[in-house]
């Protein structure tokens, strides 16, 4: 179990600390050709998505390390659920039917989920 909780959660915190960090940095304009839903959102919005991508990146990796409130890694696990479910919606709602990765981050965080209720 350690070693899929690793893998999915070693996945989804590269993922996260990358798409979080481009978020947290980088323009509007910058933004635009790989995430078109930010036309639709205020900057700092953006920019608070991105800060709670990249928090969510480091519950998942750093509470288990260190052995303190491993709980966090199960919060942080199903708070990326939620996240992806949410960005579905604004998918959809934009008219963008191009929803396999966000519902693939989803399955994956919830295994990420269910293997971090090891440590509780």
């Amino acid at each position: 179990m350690d070693i899929a909780y690793w893998i999915a959660a070693g996945l989804l915190a590269l993922f996260y600390l990358y798409g979080g960090g481009v978020k947290v940095v980088r323009s509007k304009e910058q933004l635009r050709p790989m995430m078109a839903w930010v036309d639709g959102m205020p900057m700092p919005a953006v920019r608070a998505l991105g800060t709670v991508e990249v928090l969510g990146a480091l519950g998942l990796v750093l509470p288990p390390l260190t052995g303190i409130a491993p709980w966090l890694a199960l919060a942080a696990a199903v708070g990326f659920v939620v996240l992806q479910i949410g960005a579905v919606r604004v998918h959809l709602g934009m008219g963008d039917r191009a929803i396999a990765l966000n519902l693939t981050l989803a399955a994956t965080a919830a295994v990420t989920a269910w293997l971090a209720t090891a440590w509780l």
